[in-house]
């Protein structure tokens, strides 16, 4: 029997031998290699995690304490060791298992996450509710170094600083590995600064400083401001010092027995401690830890070469945006290229190499990214802001205030707007077209596909304001030759321009589809000729804001059947706006809006999930034959 087939429930791991934890490591990293390698996933940080995880969970006791994953890209362990080994053959796919903390899934999973610099806040708030109501369980946050630039993480240790409440948060630094002698004297520093007898000597010894009379302050101060002034020469982490933090490390995050033994001293001190823990991203498969971007997410792959099963062959979006991006950043030096943490994920890295002067990695800070680039387009420059459309969410304020109450010419390119795939509810960017048509001043432009995402490209360039474009992530849909690439300000494209049945002119459906949805439009269309020889109209909106109000009218009044076909929740949609214009004409004509409901999306194939919520082409098709068959 493996070791691994003796974990079976959550604190199982407390029955493993210390000797064979690491033989338990090793096993965890190879079922994780063969698993993530059939099913894609987060790879390389989950690899590096795997001792981490395991020390956490020696000392900690589950459900009842509380685990807070940042992003949560790195749970795969805890999930192994909370009781869903036998899960992950369905990781990420439709009605399988998440790649992220639920609580739905598991009471082990105590806080649901996914985006970044979430985890102090969260961690606090827990600690902070166990105060209050008087209970012990132990709290602890899990937070990588990319996620401390967010600004978000700074904020909740402040008041973790000022609340003085007992949490442990563990700083998962994996940008380098860690050099022995440093790992070694930290480790010796870290157990000397939170034992038992240091901590009760430092406290009795200021505490006696300060009875003596007269002098006794100075004294106290004096040694203070020595041992300070020595401890930021020596100690890496002062910053969390001079919030008030206790800071302790680095240390080596692939030797369980110090981190269990760190991580429980840490516990038992009773107030905030931060541990910083040295990973190897990758750790065990040499060529994650050789590339291990590449396989921070990955499809399904090869474990032998690491190349995917099933390689690219089309152009996607991103692809589209990148190569465009350098051809107008050649033609014009105003153009400038900022990303957030994301230039491998947005395509800005294409810019970067050919201007890197002109570009600006500004970390995971995308309210930052946008008043930064408000700055600059203040300033004569053109920027391009490069941004999921999940994680423009965060950023709503400032493109709202610094952005289009100014005016400012600043293009937000929206990438994985629209349904994502296998990352799930936290990364679906079917909000967008919602928030983004309630932000005044603002021109949003939904392309149909790649020669039209070049075109929005360059409409933008040309246009005086601020100014985005969404598009989703996957294959780019190629238009065909005959369709209309020129843009004007606010109007839709009619794709074919008459309702017809043969040679006969008639007005029966139309369909106003939105985005990547037009082709899906363009397919019902071609599927309703077949069966019926009738042929929809299929107008592409283009933009949201503002909208083409003429052609919707147009459309209301002049057709039975008005079809909306739109990738996105249907409250502040496209779709409600056509209904509103249709009530204020006191129109008889047939709504029928292909759209998201109130409803949570979960995780699986972009296919899988459009097929689920009716949004694929013959689930359209077979709804709108019942409609103009009446």
């Amino acid at each position: 029997m493996s070791l691994l087939d003796r974990i079976n429930k959550e604190n199982d791991i407390k029955d493993i031998e210390s000797s064979d934890l690491p033989l338990l490591a090793g096993e965890i990293r190879q079922f994780l290699l063969e698993n993530v390698s059939k099913t894609g996933g987060h790879l390389a940080s989950n690899l590096g995690a795997v001792e981490l995880t395991m020390a956490l969970h020696r000392c900690m006791n589950l459900p009842q304490d509380k685990i807070i994953y940042d992003v949560g890209h790195q749970s795969y362990t805890h999930k192994i060791l909370t009781g869903r080994k036998n899960e992950f053959y369905k990781l990420r796919q439709f009605g399988g298992m998440s790649g992220f903390p639920k609580s739905s899934e598991s009471d082990t999973d105590a806080f649901n996450t996914g985006h970044s610099s979430t985890s102090v806040s969260a961690a606090l708030g827990l600690a902070q509710a166990r105060d209050i109501k008087g209970t012990n369980e132990r709290i602890a946050a899990v937070i990588g170094d990319g996620s401390m630039t967010g600004g978000m993480v700074f904020e909740a240790l402040d008041q973790l600083a000022l609340l003085n409440s007992s949490c442990l948060i563990i700083l998962n630094d994996n940008e380098m590995s860690i050099s022995q002698n440093v790992g070694g004297l930290s480790s010796s520093l870290s157990r000397f600064r939170i034992g038992k007898s240091y901590n009760f000597l430092k406290s009795n010894v200021e505490n006696a400083l300060l009875d003596i009379p007269s002098v006794g302050e100075k004294m106290a101060k004096g040694i203070k401001r020595s041992k300070d002034s020595l401890k930021t020469l020596l100690v890496p982490g002062t910053i969390f010092g001079v919030m008030g933090l206790t800071y302790i490390g680095p240390v080596d995050g692939h030797d369980i027995d110090t981190m269990t033994e760190l991580f429980e001293a840490a516990f038992e001190l009773n107030k905030p401690i931060i541990i910083h823990v040295k990973t190897v991203k990758g750790k065990g498969y040499k060529i994650a830890e050789r590339y291990p971007e590449h396989f921070h997410g990955v499809g399904p792959f090869d474990i032998e070469t690491g190349h995917a099963k099933s390689p690219k062959t089309a152009a996607c979006y991103t692809d589209v945006f990148a190569k465009k991006l350098v051809k107008l950043g050649a033609e014009n030096k105003d153009i400038v290229a900022i990303t957030a943490a994301m230039s491998r994920g947005t395509g800005i890295r294409a810019f970067q190499k050919a201007h890197p002067d002109r570009t600006f990695d500004v970390g995971i800070a995308e309210q930052h990214a946008l008043t930064f680039a408000a700055g600059l387009a203040k300033g004569g420059l053109i920027p391009f802001v490069a941004i999921y459309s999940s994680f423009l969410q965060r950023g709503y304020d400032q493109l709202l205030h610094d952005v289009c109450l100014q005016k400012l010419h600043v293009i937000v390119m929206i990438d994985r707007s629209g349904i994502v795939g296998e990352d799930g509810e936290t990364h679906h960017g079917i909000y967008d077209t919602s928030y983004l048509r309630s932000i005044p001043n603002l021109t949003v432009i939904a392309p149909k596909g790649a020669k039209e995402l070049e075109a929005a490209m360059d409409y933008a360039v040309s246009f005086d304001g601020p100014i985005a474009i969404k598009y989703p992530k996957g294959r780019a849909y190629t238009e065909l030759n005959d369709q209309n690439q020129k843009f004007i300000h606010g109007r839709s494209e009619v794709i074919n321009f008459t309702s017809q049945v043969g040679d006969v002119h008639v007005k029966k459906l139309a369909i106003l589809a939105v985005g990547d949805m037009v082709e899906t439009a363009v397919s019902v269309r071609d599927k309703i000729k077949e069966k019926t020889n009738f042929q929809p109209q299929v107008v592409n909106m283009r933009f949201i804001n503002p909208l083409d109000i003429e052609r919707i009218r147009e459309t209301i009044r002049d057709f039975e059947v008005v079809a909306v076909l739109e990738g996105t929740v249907r409250r502040g949609s496209v779709g409600e706006a056509v209904g509103y214009e249709m009530a204020k004409m006191g129109s008889t004509a047939k709504l029928k809006h292909f759209c998201i409901e109130d409803e949570t999306v979960q995780h699986g194939s972009v296919s899988r999930l459009k097929e689920s919520l009716g949004l694929d082409a013959d689930s359209i098709t077979e709804k709108l034959l019942s409609d103009i068959s009446e």
